[in-house]
């Protein structure tokens, strides 16, 4: 027995070898990498080999990064709450109002076409919309509703969260609705014979069961969206930033251990976020 067990723990470890294999070469290695360059000393023409911390005293110094900090958690949280109120409508309505399953996938694929395109198409679509001159402010205008462009519509924080809604509402819409297709209809009508209604039920039923789908949409959306640069650079017309617009104007300037120091902060920032997240709910019986 001893020897079949040493076999069977033995032929696991050869089972996983070649996934944990890539997990290493191709995110271990890079994140060590990067830990690695973050201290490192930077002038304007070279990158210098050497273990400083004047990377991190820069960073956590300047007034900047805790503003632009504080950009990227907004952006987050009112993203999520959008996200969130739109996912959990969308996927309420595939779960207990579509009847059909045929139904069901069919509208699921079509709340998934626009997906079929790149991120930035998608994103660079609402420029012609939301424009001085666009669709949204020639509609309004024409509609009596204003009576000159709406400058705030395009090129402001505005413009930032409607792209960032529309590119990562999906991946809160499918989880909260893999959760709520487990959820047993008998449970909802055992709570209706007993005298519940819709709100309690909803409150009381539906969506404590749907907290593991809440919860891991909710990981995709904040960590989606903290690492966004291009979006925040595009709408917003370069007036404002987040975080992954700051490493990205130092690879720009080739100031790759700043860059370096700057993620390593925001990755921690962001295990923390997740840290925390999950405690309040357990997910493993999701995964």
């Amino acid at each position: 027995m001893q020897k079949l067990r040493e076999n069977n723990a033995l032929m696991g470890w050869l089972m996983v070898s070649p996934l944990a294999s890539v997990l290493l070469v191709f995110l271990v290695a890079p994140i060590i990498m990067i830990v690695i360059v973050s201290f490192w000393r930077a002038t304007e023409f070279s990158i210098i080999p050497a273990f400083v911390w004047e990377n991190y005293e820069f960073l956590f110094g300047s007034p900047v990064t805790y503003t632009v900090f504080l950009n990227t958690f907004k952006y987050a949280l009112i993203t999520w709450i959008f996200t969130v109120l739109i996912g959990f409508t969308v996927a309420y309505y595939l779960a207990f109002h579509v009847r059909s399953l045929t139904w069901q996938i069919a509208l699921f694929l079509l709340c998934t076409i626009p997906f079929w395109t790149s991120n930035i198409i998608r994103m660079i679509s609402w420029i012609p919309f939301l424009g001085r001159n666009g669709i949204a402010n020639s509609a309004l205008i024409s509609w009596g509703v204003i009576d000159e462009p709406v400058e705030w519509l395009l090129f402001s924080d505005f413009a930032v969260i409607l792209a960032f809604v529309h590119l990562y509402t999906l991946f809160m819409v499918v989880p909260i609705f893999n959760t709520m297709m487990r959820i047993d209809k008998s449970l909802i009508e055992a709570a209706r014979d007993a005298g519940a209604n819709g709100v309690q039920i909803l409150w009381n039923i539906i969506i404590p069961l749907t907290k593991p789908g809440i919860m891991i949409g909710t990981i995709f959306v904040v960590t989606l969206v903290m690492g966004d640069f291009i979006t925040v650079r595009f709408m917003s017309g370069s007036q404002s930033a987040n975080v992954g617009r700051l490493i990205s104007n130092d690879i720009a300037l080739l100031q790759y251990p700043s860059a370096s120091a700057t993620a390593i902060i925001l990755l921690i920032t962001v295990l923390m976020v997740i840290g925390i997240l999950l405690r309040f709910v357990n997910i493993r019986k999701e995964l």
